[in-house]
């Protein structure tokens, strides 16, 4: 399944899953039917919250049975037609450009992996950049800075002139634990998502100073996360993907999933040491091909009116404009317009 967080009208999000024909099904509500039709179960609206949510966190609390849950309610209400209502002749389904996509999910935490494609480590370290990242590093991203396809990052040229793209691929788990082993880690593996790891890289040099940056990716807006999120039984090689980042059609990153140094299992089992909640995100690390390491930093630096489009295989494109600060707020920038530092 391709799972979706939707508005169908003004800050009412449901969740749901997008179709082979681009239509957007709620999934909640055609639970609902399918505990009709198929459970004969009377409280069907009551059941249908349990089993499948409609909030995407909670879907992946109820790990596989919710989302076996959702799978069967998905085909049931495909067969019956895209004319099927809900129980009470709600809308179920919806053409993909009548809906406001939005992050697919809010996670509880977000973990970084930074340093995994050791191609984007090795330009780093040409370019005088990277201090030394073996074999890989982990930190968090401030979780109200995601932002789904389509959303604006907004450039705050108050704070930053070197606004950069990282494009990543992202693991979303579908059940809590801890201290477990590479073995065990694939059975927590919900599903993927695509991962946009903006960054202000003069903010970023300023902080590896002291070995740790933070700052200069948790910016508000600066997550992009989407445009959806794959169940894991769609993707038969989290490995053998291809990756392409482009910037108004022009390729700045591409590479392989293959290429990673660590891979999925063993980042998951790694992190595992500090506990998880289902819902819970962690991305991989980018690829070659940044801005802040290509032969002219400043020509590829973002700017307002770029947009970004990050692909991979399987997954999809996650497409994100660049505003300015004055467009996205209408008022001067802090400290009356003049760059901080």
């Amino acid at each position: 399944m391709r799972l979706v967080t939707f508005e169908s009208a003004p800050n009412q999000q449901r969740i749901g899953a997008v179709t082979a024909d681009d239509h957007v099904v709620d999934l909640n509500l055609a639970c609902a039917v399918y505990m009709r039709d198929v459970e004969k179960e009377p409280a069907y609206y009551r059941l249908a919250d349990a089993r499948v949510p409609p909030e995407m966190r909670r879907l992946f609390e109820g790990g596989d049975h919710s989302l076996d849950t959702a799978k069967k309610a998905l085909a049931h209400v495909q067969d019956k037609g895209p004319k099927t209502k809900g129980p009470s002749g709600e809308s179920l389904f919806f053409a993909i450009h009548s809906v406001k996509l939005r992050a697919p999910i809010q996670p509880k935490k977000f973990f970084h992996t930074a340093g995994n494609f050791r191609e984007h480590h090795e330009e780093a370290e040409k370019a005088g950049f990277s201090h030394p990242v073996m074999p890989w590093i982990v930190f968090f991203q401030n979780v109200d800075a995601i932002i789904g396809t389509d959303e604006a990052v907004v450039y705050p040229q108050h704070l930053t002139e070197e606004l950069d793209y990282e494009l990543e691929l992202a693991v979303v788990l579908k059940k809590a634990g801890k201290h477990f082993d590479q073995k065990t880690a694939q059975d927590y593996i919900g599903g993927y998502v695509i991962f946009n790891d903006v960054t202000a890289r003069d903010i970023q040099r300023r902080e590896m100073k002291s070995g740790v940056f933070s700052f200069c990716k948790g910016i508000d807006s600066f997550c992009p996360l989407g445009p959806w999120i794959v169940t894991a039984d769609e993707i038969s090689d989290s490995h053998n993907l291809a990756m392409e980042l482009r910037v108004n059609g022009e390729v700045r990153q591409r590479s392989h999933s293959s290429k990673m140094a660590v891979k999925i299992p063993e980042i998951i089992a790694h992190y595992s040491a500090m506990g998880y909640s289902a819902g819970d995100v962690l991305s991989t690390g980018t690829v070659s091909g940044v801005a802040a390491f290509s032969g002219d930093p400043k020509a590829w630096y973002l700017k307002p009116g770029d947009v970004m489009e990050c692909e991979i295989e399987g997954i999809g494109v996650l497409r994100n404009p660049v505003i300015s600060w004055q467009e996205a707020y209408g008022e001067k920038l802090p400290g009356g317009g003049a760059r901080t530092r």
